[in-house]
């Protein structure tokens, strides 16, 4: 079995849609960064490419990469699923934890696990996705950016 974590910090900008786990949700800021700049989903391939010893995402995929998938961090995320397959690996869990003050995250959890699931190949019961604030404190706590962490299990298949 092999295990993976990941991390992503982007500041939060305007005149950008807000992306988190493959879903829009509704707010006045966005967050900056390559491709959509999708801390969730960029955590969650940097936890699968350290499971697989393979670097870290920027090792992994260019700006040129981004703007081929058209900015869609799932799309690239679908890439590394089928490096783990390639590889003979299945996902057998991922947790993860999204830290914003702002926008309050809950209500969109369900669709962000259910869209992380369909890339990840993964049953809808094994995507944890969790939305924690920093009580004000800090960066996060002022509404600067968001930070995302996930970590991986990943078993050989057969």
């Amino acid at each position: 079995m092999r295990i993976g974590q990941g991390v992503d910090a982007h500041p939060l900008v305007s005149g950008r849609p807000l992306v988190v786990g493959g879903v829009t949700i509704p707010f006045d800021r966005g967050l900056d960064g390559d491709s959509d700049g999708d801390v969730l989903t960029h955590a969650v391939m940097d936890a699968l490419l350290g499971a697989l010893v393979l670097g870290d995402l920027g090792a992994w995929f260019t700006q040129a990469d981004a703007e081929r998938v058209q900015g869609s961090s799932v799309a690239l995320l679908q890439e590394v699923v089928r490096q783990v397959r390639q590889r003979g690996y299945r996902i057998v869990q991922m947790d993860s934890t999204v830290i914003a003050q702002a926008p309050r995250l809950s209500p969109y959890v369900p669709a962000i696990r259910e869209r992380l699931s369909t890339a990840l190949e993964t049953p809808y019961d094994r995507v944890s996705v969790k939305a924690t604030t920093t009580d004000h404190l800090g960066w996060i706590g002022r509404q600067e950016g968001m930070l995302a962490t996930a970590m991986v299990l990943l078993e050989p298949i057969g």
